[in-house]
């Protein structure tokens, strides 16, 4: 599990650590990871490292202070180094560093376009907005120029604590991002960590002086955590029990993306409730394994977990399907239909009286039924939005979407870093909460269940989730809801067995 901190933790250790050090040895320290990584990238392409050009995009803070020591190291090694200074001044050190090294100052458009690695220091961690027109027009060069660009702390244009691109034309596209001490918010959360390309974290001594993070991206480890293969006592009772219920005359078909993927979600026993409406015995007609029964939730013995929602519809019948699931004293997933009927008198209070975890798991028109919007262009904070509806709702928020955020109401929360483009599909959702249920059950059944160990849970869900859907796309073949849930044993055994490229 990585941690992420926003700016200000980042500012205030480095202040804490800067006060024990001599003056500059933070930024010494910057400069040095960044110019070994980059020689190590160049060396990865077969490229020799003397000889080779370095055009280094140089603001007037920090940021560019630590490209332009990094160009001065790059130098010592035999690269040809320019540096575009972008403003009325820079960093004074890092441009004598420069020049000591043999590396010159320059206003070319041909020292970006002939390169072969562009540096990006223009603006650092705490730039806000979009690129001045001078500093785009060379990010587009750099751009265009084939040489490798490499972002130094986070790409110029993206916001560090948001991921938000206040103009897509404005802003960095870097193919590598080196960060330094630690991932922000800006390099993981769409749509800036499309902007940073692969990330390289160094180690500049932050570690001791960070406080504990509250933001983190689960690997596969974290993931196959929630995922136990059964042990030799294990029974089905033992691996959880979730119930579903989802469906309706008019959506049929979510009922089954649901079911099904519950039943590869590494649990004992899928029980669907049975609304009458035949949709129950088309599940077991399907599914052999699946049981069912009409009784009410709270009535249902051993279940685990609920789901409630996919295809349920918007009539009464629903509300009061919602009422009872959420009456049920154990971990409840609240997605697509059941996420708009929360407005209701009846379900609303019924998720104010709860006390297990809910799950509430809305794509950004459902988040927008629930009241909450999460912005677009400068004003875009999925993170952000997604904690405070956990917090004002009482509720584990799962906001699907590129980078998929899970907020718990602790303040806890998780960034999703597997899934991709290929999870764009009718049923997608259905198949995730399915899958989060199977786990909640899971995880429950296993031992006390809190809503910060459930929004882990619900975090490696929405991680295996991608992961399958990336599997269910080897090879370029397209994806529907029924290939990921068909990937989702591949995908467990994967992460168990730390196989997860």
């Amino acid at each position: 599990m990585r941690a992420v901190y926003d700016v200000s933790q980042v500012r205030a250790a480095e202040q804490a650590l800067m006060s024990g050090l001599p003056e500059g040895a933070l930024m010494e320290r910057a400069a040095t990871g960044l110019a070994d990584t980059c020689a190590t990238l160049l060396r990865d392409l077969g490229m020799p490292i003397a000889g080779a050009r370095a055009a280094l995009l140089v603001g007037s803070g920090n940021n560019g202070g630590d490209a332009l020591y990094a160009g001065a190291r790059l130098a010592a090694r035999g690269m040809r180094v320019s540096a575009v200074v972008l403003g009325d001044r820079c960093h004074a050190g890092g441009l004598e560093a420069l020049l000591a090294a043999g590396g010159t100052v320059s206003a070319s458009d041909k020292d970006v376009t002939s390169a072969d690695l562009v540096l990006d220091g223009v603006v650092g961690i705490g730039g806000k907005g979009a690129l001045r027109a001078e500093a785009a027009r060379f990010a587009r060069l750099a751009a265009d120029s084939g040489a490798l660009v490499v972002a130094v702390d986070i790409p110029s244009g993206v916001d560090a604590d948001t991921g938000a691109v206040a103009d897509p034309g404005a802003a960095v596209d870097a193919d590598v991002t080196v960060t330094f001490g630690c991932l922000k918010p800006g390099l993981v959360v769409a749509p800036g960590r499309d902007r940073a390309g692969a990330v390289v974290v160094v180690d500049i001594g932050l570690d001791a002086s960070l406080p504990r993070a509250q933001a983190h991206v689960l690997d596969a480890s974290d993931i196959s955590m929630a995922v136990p293969e059964p042990g030799a006592e294990d029974y089905k009772y033992s691996r959880g029990v979730v119930g579903i219920a989802a469906g309706s005359p008019r959506y049929r078909g979510a009922a089954f993306m649901a079911t099904g993927s519950a039943r590869h979600g590494n649990v004992g026993m899928v029980h669907v409730l049975d609304r009458g409406d035949g949709i129950a015995q088309a599940l077991v007609d399907e599914f052999w394994d699946v049981v069912v029964s009409s009784a009410a939730p709270v009535a249902t013995a051993r279940t685990t977990a609920w789901v409630v929602g996919p295809g349920l519809g918007l009539d009464h019948d629903a509300i009061r399907v919602l009422t009872d699931v959420l009456a049920v004293d154990a971990p409840v997933v609240v997605d697509a239909d059941a996420l708009r009927l929360l407005h209701e008198s009846g379900p609303a209070a019924s998720l104010a009286a709860r006390t297990a975890p809910t799950v509430l798991t809305p794509h950004v028109g459902e988040f927008a039924a629930l009241g909450y919007v999460c912005g677009s262009g400068a004003a875009e904070d999925r993170l952000a939005a997604a904690r405070r509806a956990a917090g004002e709702l009482g509720a584990i928020v799962v906001l699907k979407g590129a980078g998929t955020v899970v907020a718990s109401p602790g303040g806890d929360s998780f960034i999703d870093t597997f899934a991709t483009a290929d999870l764009g599909t009718a049923g997608s959702g259905d198949v995730l909460a399915g899958l989060t249920g199977a786990l909640l059950a899971g995880a429950a059944a296993r031992g006390h269940l809190n809503e910060d160990l459930a929004a882990e849970v619900a975090a490696a869900a929405v991680g295996l989730h991608g992961i399958a859907g990336a599997l269910a796309a080897d090879g370029g073949r397209p994806v529907t809801a029924p290939d990921i849930i068909a990937s989702l044993p591949a995908a467990i055994a994967a992460v168990r067995r730390g196989t997860v490229s």
